[in-house]
């Protein structure tokens, strides 16, 4: 079971897809999410979660004070259960929206250069544990091309024994955190 940990949803249950997704702990995200609220990037942040899932990084931010959460995910499976999570906290959050896209083709469309609201404060990248790294470096990359508010903070799960991502130059990447078998890199886009 997943729940929301803390803020406006705390306790609210999470339902998560049947296979292909591995929400992130209660405990990694609650000392993540301290880290966070630490540097200042949760509460009226716009805050984007590639490879959503279940969605509870994202809502875990709503609950927290976000203004704005968008989730992306491609599989059907995973869009399902994220309008159902999302119905589930609609009363305890503000503007979260669902889209049925790949990270990539996301961050493909036009970006906030068009449209300063299309900008983030916070972005969550938790591929599958096999997404390769270079993969991981394009969406970085991608990120890095007009999708972020200046100081924004980018959060990767990957397994524990991953390499670091390769981070755009100027991002400042934090000390990375090991919870089981998943390690967090924060990097703040310089």
């Amino acid at each position: 079971m997943t729940r929301i940990v803390a803020g406006s949803a705390r306790g609210r249950r999470l339902t998560v897809p049947p296979r292909g997704t591995r929400p992130t702990s209660e405990r990694a995200r609650e000392a993540l999410f301290s880290s966070l609220e630490h540097l200042g990037v949760v509460e009226d942040c716009a805050v984007l979660d590639l490879f959503a899932g279940s969605g509870a990084l994202g809502l875990e931010a709503a609950s927290r004070g976000a203004s704005r959460v968008v989730l992306v995910d491609m599989a059907r499976s995973a869009i399902n259960v994220l309008k159902k999570n999302v119905a589930q906290v609609r009363d305890d959050v503000q503007d979260v929206t669902v889209v049925q896209q790949r990270a990539g083709q996301f961050l493909t469309r036009a970006s906030g250069d068009e449209d300063e609201s299309e900008r983030f404060d916070l972005v969550f990248i938790d591929p599958p544990y096999d997404f390769s790294d270079h993969s991981i470096a394009n969406i970085l990359a991608a990120l890095a091309d007009n999708w972020l508010h200046l100081d924004a903070v980018v959060v990767v799960e990957r397994g524990a024994k991953a390499a670091e991502p390769q981070w755009p130059p100027e991002w400042e990447p934090r000390k990375p955190r090991k919870y089981g078998d998943a390690r967090l890199w924060i990097a703040r886009a310089g």
